[in-house]
This record gives C-alpha cells, structure tokens and sequence, in this order.
C-alpha cells in the first residue's frame, strides 16, 4: 500500500479538574476496558491525597514528579555490519513524559494488596522524594545507557 496518506493526530482534552494535558494523558494511561470515569477518580484521588500528604499543590506534586522520573537518555537497539550495538540516545520531551507516566503507573499496578488510587499515591509520593520503582527504572536506564557510552558514536549514522 503505497501513497501520499496523511493521518490525522487525535486531539486531546486538557482534563476537567486541572486543566492539564499531561494529566488527561496520566488518565487515558490508567483507564482499562474504557472505564474514563473510574481512571478519572484514581488520578484525582492520588494526586489530591498525595498532595495533602506532601502540604502542596497537586499540579506542583505532579509536575515534581514527572520532572523526576523523566528519563534524559535510553538506549536504542542499532544493527551495524552484523551486529546489534545498544546505542545511547537523548529522550525527547514528549517520549520522557510518557515513560515516566509509564513507568508511575507499571510501579503502582505492581504494588499488590492495595487499591490503585492508594498505590499511585504512594508511588507519587516516592517519586516526589527521588525514591522507589519508577526512579528505580530511570536510574537503571541511565546505568546502560552510561556502559553502552562507548557506541554513542554510532548513533550519527
């Protein structure tokens, strides 16, 4: 199938508490089997109950947090003369919020024995203080990115 297609991009609301596009990203992420409404008041429960945890804001809370789980380097798989090389590469803005939202929600689902809206609260929470499952992967993620440091040279071709 070959041509000059143009696909549209979905346009996305900014959410309804907050007026943020991130966080209606956060809720569309969190949502399973379409339920918007039920993803809507996990989102706001954890970023409200966190704030009050944290004394303040939840915009201030989630913005921290997205700062801080937000990877700056990844590596990307490359194959050169036979070879598969892992190449360091910097993250876009766009694709850092995404993994840290990623990575905020994976490390909440992960936590068992608790509700969701607790376990993203608490996950909040560790993020805002550097700590816990989502900075955990972003560190790891730094860690190969710096081993595979010596083929970042193929990352220009």
């Amino acid at each position: 199938m070959r041509g000059n297609f143009s696909y549209k991009k979905h346009e996305l609301q900014p959410d309804n508490k907050f007026g943020s596009l991130m966080v209606s990203k956060m809720i569309n992420n969190i949502m399973l089997n379409g339920k918007k409404s039920v993803a809507e008041k996990i989102a706001y429960s954890a970023l409200e109950n966190s704030a009050k945890e944290l004394k303040k804001e939840p915009m201030e809370v989630f913005e921290t947090v997205m700062k801080n789980v937000g990877p700056l380097v990844e590596v990307k798989g490359k194959r050169i003369g036979g070879a598969n090389y892992q190449v360091p590469v910097e993250v876009s803005k766009g694709r850092r919020n995404t993994l840290s939202m990623r990575w905020i929600i994976t490390a909440a689902r992960a936590r068992k024995g608790i509700d969701m809206a607790t376990a993203l609260k608490l996950e909040f929470v560790d993020a805002y203080h550097s700590t816990g499952a989502a900075i955990k992967k972003k560190e790891e993620t730094h860690r190969m990115a710096e081993a595979n440091k010596a083929f970042a040279h193929f990352a220009r071709l």
